[in-house]
């Protein structure tokens, strides 16, 4: 069970096992990877998830700077992080003005 504090490492990190701390790495118990799981076994690996608030944060968290090292954190920065942040922003914006826009192409100028 993972517990995430902001400002305090994990507690399943140990420095003499684990080196360096990577903040976009899992240190608790390794599980199967959600791509190896049987249909059948998709309730019990479920039900070993940490659902909690903080948990969801922690997985939030570790996804932003896997991201990041990998594509913000690089010593020449492409187009690719920029990119994606203008998609999201763009992805978000549609949903906030969907209500609003959905029945535009039944205008009478079409």
């Amino acid at each position: 069970m993972s517990s995430y504090q902001p400002g305090r490492y994990p507690r399943e990190y140990n420095p003499k096992v684990h080196g360096p701390y990577m903040p976009g790495r899992y240190y608790g118990k390794p599980d199967t990877p959600f791509g190896q799981v049987k249909l059948g076994e998709l309730g019990d690996w479920l039900g070993r998830r940490n659902k909690g608030p903080s948990a969801i944060w922690a997985a939030i968290h570790r996804g932003y700077w896997r991201w990041a090292a990998k594509n913000l954190h690089v010593r020449h920065t492409g187009f690719v992080p920029y990119g994606q942040a203008i998609m999201c922003i763009s992805a978000i914006y549609f949903g906030i003005m969907y209500n609003e826009r959905k029945y535009h192409r039944h205008c009478k100028y079409h």
